[in-house]
This record gives structure tokens, sequence and C-alpha cells, in this order.
């Protein structure tokens, strides 16, 4: 059984969807939630899709944002100098592979340093559109990176299709007035419009007239 979606355009998230960053995420963040007298479940489950100082924002309300933004970059710096254990998710290098000369974009919460690092270190080719942390002045779940994704692309927003695997970023998708089709495990407690377990799972076709099929299969 498969479904089939089409587009004009893909966004890419990139920890959880096309990179398992997983390991070093929970390395950092266990860390700093212990530094802080905060249970590191907790922080983990907020986490991901999100920019650090949102994180921060959440687990310890009332702090003036210019400290959290200040750890923000500690860790920031951290995570970029941290890579062991990051690897593609299975299926993201065929996948990636496919979208060359296909209209894409990467949309993460990550800084630009640290989309990089982790995409070089998953042996993954850096999209030639992409907006990070930096190009950004609300975190996820706020659509702001995805409308500016889709501008970049010259794509309305309703012609784009969004891949994430976070809380945070299929609620961006969605404010987005996009589609979204889940990746992986994390993804399926959120109810995207589509879900695959991985990109193993997900074949992309241009079709002749300029659109994108993907073929979602169980």
């Amino acid at each position: 059984m498969s479904v089939v979606l089409t587009t004009r355009a893909l966004l890419l998230d990139m920890d959880g969807t096309i990179v398992n960053s997983d390991a070093v995420v929970e390395r950092v963040w266990r860390r700093w939630a212990v530094g802080h007298g905060i249970d590191p479940e907790a922080a983990l489950r907020v986490v991901h899709g999100r920019q650090g100082h949102a994180t921060m924002a959440i687990l310890l309300p009332g702090r003036p944002a210019e400290l959290n933004h200040t750890e923000n970059r500690e860790l920031l710096a951290q995570e970029t100098a941290d890579t062991e254990g990051v690897v593609p998710v299975p299926g993201a290098p065929a996948f990636m592979a496919r979208l060359e000369g296909l209209p894409h974009a990467l949309v993460t919460s990550a800084s630009e340093a640290l989309a990089r690092s982790r995409m070089t270190a998953a042996g993954l080719p850096m999209p030639a559109v992409r907006v990070t942390a930096e190009r950004v002045g609300v975190s996820k779940p706020d659509p702001e990176g995805f409308l500016k994704g889709a501008a970049e692309l010259g794509f309305a927003p309703a012609d784009c299709l969004v891949l994430e695997d976070s809380e945070a970023g299929i609620a961006a998708g969605r404010a987005a007035g996009m589609p979204v089709l889940g990746i992986g495990a994390r993804a399926a407690a959120h109810a995207p419009d589509a879900l695959a377990p991985d990109l193993t799972h997900v074949r992309v076709d241009p079709a002749p007239d300029g659109s994108l099929r993907l073929t979602i299969s169980a």
C-alpha cells in the first residue's frame, strides 16, 4: 500500500528528518538540564525542532531572554563541535541525490554553522537554498522559516510540501498553510498529513508538468 503526494517544491527540516543527531542533542541538553536542576527527560520532550533559546524559555519561564540567548550560543558551539553519532536518516543520501536540480530548501532551527557541521558529518549535500536560525526572528512552531523558504524558491506556500519530524516543526508547517509529510516515530504522534518510517520509504520523481511526485510506501 502506498500514498502519493504531489507538490511543486520541498521544504526539508534537518535534525530528525534527514540527519539523525539525537545522540548529540541528548548529550548536550541532558548536561544543560542537570546543571539547571531540570529533569532531563522533560527537556528532551520540548527541545526537538526549536531553537535553543525557545526551549529554555519554556523550561525556565520568566528568565531574562538575554540570558537564554547567551546560553544558546554556548550550546550551539558545543553542538557544532560534537559530531559523534551524527548519521544520515536511513534513505537520506539517496533521497537527497534525487533532489539535485529539483526545487527544495533546508529550513532548520540550527544555525548555519551547526547545519553545515551536521550535514557534513552525515555526508549529505547542503541545499543551495536554506533558512537557518539566523534568518528568522521567531523559532518554530512559528511558520516564518517555512514561509521564507517558499518565497526564496519562488512558490506559494500551498505549492510546497514540508518534511518534518517534530511537534514544533509540524505545527510550523501547518501554520504556514503547507501539507506535512512526517518522517519517523517522533512525527507519528502529531498527525501529519502523511507519514513515512524513514526516507527509504519515500521516492521523489519529477513529473512532465514540473511538479514533484512523492510516493510513500508502507
